[in-house]
């Protein structure tokens, strides 16, 4: 079984290389990603990545979680799971339609 942590307040230059690399230190990465901008390409400073078993990621958060990293200091803690965003409700909006008769 294999653990996601969030990794939160990365510099804005951080890649999906320097995830891997950094978490490797303690254990092996499934996968690491840094989540960038649709718009401007950049990072938006927070990123995920899977170890390959729980052990591993509880050594990462006790070593890495707080760790200043390119000036930085990180944060790092189990990733929760993502919410449907489908149900959210809203859209739209403006008058209710009203008949004059």
């Amino acid at each position: 079984m294999s653990a996601r942590l969030y990794v939160g307040s990365l510099a804005y230059a951080a890649t999906d290389d320097t995830l891997n690399e950094l978490f490797s230190q303690c254990g092996t990465v499934v996968s690491a990603k840094v989540i960038m901008d649709r718009d401007s390409g950049q990072s938006k400073g927070f990123g995920f990545v899977e170890m390959s078993t729980d052990d591993e990621a509880k050594k990462a958060i006790a070593e890495l979680n707080g760790k200043e990293v390119a000036g930085r200091t990180i944060n790092v803690n189990e990733a929760k799971p993502q919410t449907d965003r489908s149900s959210a409700g809203g859209g739209g909006g403006g008058r209710p339609f009203r008949s004059r008769y």
